[in-house]
């Protein structure tokens, strides 16, 4: 498997975070200081909303994070007299904060001489609608994606019966023609030649394609194929979880394969353990039925149900048996008895 480069952002400026919330997710935020919101950088996914802060605690302030003033902060400000409030917003700002977001700005009111504060000192500050608990959520997800680690991979990765099967092997084999051919049976490609593989969360692994290659497909001999325009949307996705890694290889008369399936392989993808079918192809072998054999397969084992493993306790039974019959003791019959059933 051809891995490419290890990538991991390592900030995003409060600029490009602003106009990705309120574009791309739709996030209602209106930008009340005003400011150039380029040069604030957000440097971590976590956020923070600065309780503590603003009663006057900052040993522990993590004010390079997002801080999120919601209902808790808005209505402890308004607690307090007009002089601790300056006093407050100046212990705040002191610090070097990448943006500050008010919640619920239906219920809380925006209070000006912070908007001021900010406004003079360079920090952004934004309100929304959106309560804290569905704001942060949002955040925290668009913030746990851009911070994410990253690494390109040579191969194709389908969907195939809600599988996410990623075709790997040596330049040549024929991973685009096994992709092309799935696409054609009904399945979905998301990339081919290069998958982008975004880990999220633990043990999630996400491939999609990037901004030049989207879903456009090379066969040898034919050339690019845009398979949106040529199959339609339905055959395309743009990203979907890596669940099986396919390993297509030169058949070799002096290898051992796998025969029954019981020890499964895997291999690591961005410190993520993914299972590994390692598939000899020759002339002749309809790899494309295989793969779709195994995206059901896996189906099967997430429901609870391994062939396999069912095999070996039918395989066992029949050893007890023999062991019965040459210990002189009558077994069960082997072949069922179907009444009247000449055919």
């Amino acid at each position: 498997m051809k891995l490419g480069p290890l990538i991991r952002k390592q900030e995003i400026n409060a600029d490009f975070f602003y106009r990705m919330l309120k574009n791309r997710l739709k996030i209602p935020l209106e930008d009340l200081s005003q400011v150039d919101a380029s040069k604030k950088l957000i440097t971590e996914r976590e956020v923070h909303r600065p309780g503590l802060a603003l009663a006057g605690f900052t040993d522990l302030f993590t004010f390079h994070r997002v801080q999120i003033l919601g209902n808790t902060e808005c209505r402890f400000l308004k607690s307090m007299s007009l002089k601790d409030q300056s006093k407050a917003f100046e212990l705040l700002l002191n610090y070097d904060i990448p943006c500050i977001i008010m919640t619920d700005a239906d219920n809380n009111e925006v209070n000006q001489e912070l908007v001021s504060l900010c406004a003079q000192k360079g920090i952004p500050f934004y309100s929304t609608t959106y309560t804290s608990s569905k704001l942060i959520y949002l955040v925290t997800d668009f913030l746990d994606d851009q911070f994410s680690h990253q690494q390109s991979i040579h191969g194709v990765l389908v969907d195939v019966y809600g599988i996410g099967i990623l075709i790997t092997g040596r330049s040549g084999i024929g991973k685009s023609e096994v992709g092309l051919d799935l696409v054609e049976r009904g399945h979905r490609l998301v990339s081919d030649d290069v998958v982008l593989i975004t880990r999220k969360g633990e043990e999630i692994l996400i491939g999609s394609s990037n901004n030049l290659v989207e879903h456009f497909m090379e066969i040898r001999g034919v050339g690019i194929l845009d398979i949106r325009s040529i199959f339609g949307v339905r055959s395309i996705r743009y990203q979907k979880r890596v669940e099986i890694v396919v390993e297509l290889e030169d058949w070799d008369t002096n290898k051992e394969y796998t025969r029954l399936g019981l020890d499964g392989e895997y291999t690591e993808i961005l410190g993520v353990k993914i299972p590994l079918i390692s598939l000899a192809v020759y002339a002749g072998k309809n790899v494309t039925v295989i793969l779709e054999t195994i995206a059901l397969n896996h189906l099967l084992k997430h429901y609870g149900y391994d062939s396999a493993q069912v095999f070996a306790e039918k395989l066992q039974v029949a050893i007890e048996n023999k062991s019965k019959v040459k210990a002189g003791k009558e077994p069960d019959r082997i072949t069922p008895y179907f009444e009247h059933d000449f055919e």
